[in-house]
């Protein structure tokens, strides 16, 4: 007699996906839940209403400083060694002004500093340079 060895049905393997789903549908809720509390942060403001007023003169001083390395102060050319005597009379006229440098871009670097050295010379805080448009 010969004895055959019959296979024993095997199960397959599963995996149960119950948990993993419910968990992800737990993590779904948590994210839903929370960004619909996420408030933006920021500053709440009013914005005045813009005014127009056509009778205020600006105090600022302009001062032109051409490629050719010519310098404009109040429509007038202007040696660079008049420069402190120049915003110091317009500075008589209105204390608080402050100065607007504008050069075209051209300039020597040395020119505009030059301007700016003084300019501070005469007392004045607040300067600013920018290129000139033309």
């Amino acid at each position: 007699m010969t004895v055959t060895k019959h296979a024993m049905p095997h199960d397959e393997a599963q995996v149960d996906m119950t948990p993993m789903l419910d968990i992800v549908f737990i993590m779904l809720i948590f994210f839903i839940v929370t960004t619909s509390f996420v408030k933006p942060s920021g500053l709440d403001y009013n914005k005045p209403a813009p005014t127009v007023n056509t009778t205020v003169q600006s105090n600022n001083i302009a001062i032109f400083v051409s490629k050719t390395g010519l310098v404009t102060i109040d429509n007038r050319q202007v040696d660079i060694e008049r420069v402190t005597a120049n915003i110091e009379r317009l500075l008589a006229e209105a204390p608080e002004a402050a100065v607007l440098i504008q050069a075209d871009k051209e300039v020597l670097h040395g020119l505009v500093v030059a301007v700016m050295d003084k300019v501070k010379v005469a007392g004045v805080s607040k300067i600013s340079v920018s290129e000139l448009k033309e």
